[in-house]
């Protein structure tokens, strides 16, 4: 059964398992980001994490499942960040600075391993589990967009459920890809470029539906 290869054998029932298993996902989070995965091997894994290699395959059956467990805490987090975002942001003035706050949070939600970012986009097994939660992430994502046009008097756009659908998966996709990316990356400077991408495409819907569409011929 392919879907039961990307799953840990078991959860641990007890503190002293959690914790095998968090040294276990660590030690692999950081083999996988020095080494890559192709070298990332179960015995390097339970070398670093100090842990038998018997004891690593009590919780996952090969390194696949490791990574696909260190995907799902990648979201877990990014989630979690956006909740408690919502809960604790005043309400912004302008929507350039609803917009920035975005950015910044994305941005900051990624720079914990960009090497580790890169080889969980380009490596990662894609289980039915980790689809529905990529799936409901980028659905968390596109409703906190959605308020934030909605709430603002200089929301121009046309369709506001498809413009918070581009803005949240431009974020996304744009911080994942450049922060994980070979190149040294301007943070500030990248963050000011797409806050302003972003602020104009969403206050010029009246210049794009009057000023865009003109007769042919």
């Amino acid at each position: 059964m392919p879907g039961k290869r990307l799953r840990p054998r078991k959860e641990p029932q007890q503190v002293r398992g959690e914790l095998t298993r968090q040294r276990i996902l660590a030690a692999a989070a950081r083999v996988f980001a020095e080494l890559g995965y192709a070298a990332g091997t179960t015995n390097r894994i339970a070398e670093r994490a100090r842990v038998s290699i018997g004891s690593l395959y009590q919780y996952y059956p090969n390194k696949d499942a490791i990574l696909v467990a260190l995907a799902a805490r990648h979201l877990d987090a990014g989630a979690e960040t956006l909740r408690r975002h919502r809960e604790t942001a005043g309400p912004p003035e302008t929507l350039d600075g609803a917009l920035r706050e975005l950015v910044h949070v994305a941005v900051q939600n990624h720079l914990d391993d960009p090497q580790l970012l890169r080889v969980l986009a380009e490596q990662a097994p894609r289980s039915t589990e980790l689809l529905e939660q990529v799936a409901r992430y980028e659905e968390e994502r596109i409703a906190y967009v959605r308020e934030l046009l909605e709430r603002s008097p200089e929301t121009a756009v046309s369709n506001v459920d498809l413009a918070a659908r581009i803005m949240a998966n431009t974020v996304e996709l744009l911080v994942h890809k450049l922060i994980a990316g070979p190149e040294p990356l301007d943070l500030p400077a990248f963050e000011d470029e797409l806050t302003a991408m972003l602020t104009r495409y969403a206050t010029a819907g009246s210049e794009r539906s009057s000023g865009l569409r003109r007769p042919v011929g």
